[in-house]
């Protein structure tokens, strides 16, 4: 009873150090948008050349997910983590002390590396370190629980800044990313000590980077959480990474301390049903699918009967939008978990890094859409961001039309291996459990 207290007591420190490490990120990826103002006056830019910064950074993160997985497979989560810490770090220190556009920006790429390099390092421990029948949750816990890092820089960041300045706030936030390298280094472990966790051999292919890609992606289950977490994220991003706050003060005509309101409603809402999501997908493995699909089907609902209105939405109406929008975040990781179990744990890295690629896509295409949209319509007005939301159905058919088909193979593989199984003898083994 001991040794087991004692391993539990080892999981929840080594997560909890790794949990810190996405706070930190977390909170480096958001310090930007919060000094907007700041950064305005810094570096003598208009509003539309800032918000290349979020849109630079959202780009290298994505583009940056699958070498990251592969780097991860390969070279575990403990040093992922560290040097994810370590880039980012020199991001913030950089944007500390420069004042000039072009630097900034690197800064940006530098953070949104090290970011891509944090989030799967931390998730994969989750299945290393806890049972089976945990991995579910505290998945949902890690997701979420980053959050706290958007908390960390629009409160204690935000007033740093104002009362200490630029460079100091900045130095602070590269200080804190120097801490979580260091107890990264120090307490945390790829995995817990024993010839039974022993990491998996390393083949020929796995030496090479195409190849785990290819084999991982050529996985229907694979597509699937992919297809998945593009249904499920790229709305919630698209609204908390650029087009929220405008969209509610300019568009809905709402003061902007009601517009801040609701955007942290949807944050608490995240915050409270992760858990409850998390349970469920731990006890009903083979609904997490049908999970995932109906939140799909409930956020098209909500979007289109607001932008369905010829005025400005009542104020219950954008209430239960936001705690729509917020519910977007466990949804989404219900698909990291789909693709955790529909590949081996050699390449589980890579597997997570291409689902959680699906959602950044999306987000992307929807960022770019809507400022194109939005300037073609003459800009800010309610009738422009209703055309531009409405650009998010284009991107719900592609990502429905990718889980119906790749379901269709999921359920036929299903078929065949029990079919295979039953004909031998034995009963069979899932593998994809994503249905």
């Amino acid at each position: 009873m001991t040794i087991r207290s004692t391993f539990a007591g080892r999981a929840w420190l080594v997560w909890g150090i790794g949990m810190f490490g996405y706070i930190v990120a977390v909170l480096n990826r958001t310090a930007f948008g919060v000094s907007g103002v700041h950064a305005a006056e810094r570096f003598g830019v208009t509003a539309g050349v800032l918000s290349t910064f979020v849109v630079v950074q959202v780009v290298v993160y994505s583009g940056a997910q699958i070498p990251a997985g592969v780097l991860l497979d390969r070279y575990g989560p403990r040093i992922m983590i560290a040097t994810g810490g370590t880039v980012m770090a020199g991001g913030q220190a950089l944007l500390a002390v420069t004042d000039q556009v072009g630097l900034a920006l690197t800064a940006r790429v530098l953070v949104g590396l090290g970011d891509a390099l944090t989030f799967i390092a931390v998730i994969s421990l989750v299945p290393r370190w806890f049972s089976p029948c945990r991995v579910p949750v505290v998945t949902q816990l890690t997701g979420i629980g980053g959050q706290l890092g958007q908390v960390l820089s629009a409160v204690p960041f935000l007033a740093l800044l104002e009362a200490q300045g630029w460079t100091t706030a900045y130095l602070s936030a590269t200080g804190v990313g120097a801490l979580t390298v260091v107890l990264t280094v120090l307490c945390v472990r790829d995995r817990p000590p024993g010839p039974e966790n022993a990491p998996p051999k390393t083949t020929a292919n796995n030496r090479r980077v195409a190849a785990p890609v290819r084999e991982v992606w050529s996985r229907p289950g694979t597509r699937l959480a992919f297809f998945t977490h593009m249904g499920t994220q790229f709305s919630m991003n698209g609204f908390s990474l650029m087009w929220g706050l405008p969209y509610l003060i300019l568009g809905q005509n709402l003061s902007p301390h009601m517009a801040g309101t609701l955007m942290s409603l949807s944050v608490v809402v995240m915050v409270v049903s992760a858990p409850v999501v998390g349970i469920a997908t731990s006890r009903y493995p083979h609904r997490r699918l049908q999970m995932a699909v109906s939140y799909i089907a409930l956020l098209v609902g909500t979007w289109a009967t607001v932008l369905a209105l010829p005025t400005t939405a009542p104020l219950w109406a954008l209430v239960i939008l936001m705690a729509v929008i917020g519910l977007g975040g466990p949804a989404a990781v219900i698909a990291l978990d789909m693709a955790r179990t529909s590949n081996p744990p050699a390449t589980s890295g890579t597997a997570q890094a291409i689902t959680n690629l699906g959602g950044y896509i999306g987000s992307l295409v929807l960022l770019q859409g809507m400022g194109i949209a939005i300037n073609a319509a003459g800009g800010y007005s309610f009738g422009s961001f209703r055309v531009a939301w409405s650009l998010q159905a284009v991107l719900w058919a592609v990502a429905m039309i990718g889980i119906a088909l790749c379901s269709k193979v999921v359920q036929r593989q299903d078929r065949e291996k029990l079919a295979a199984s039953t004909d031998a003898g034995k009963p069979a083994l899932d593998t994809t459990n994503t249905s």
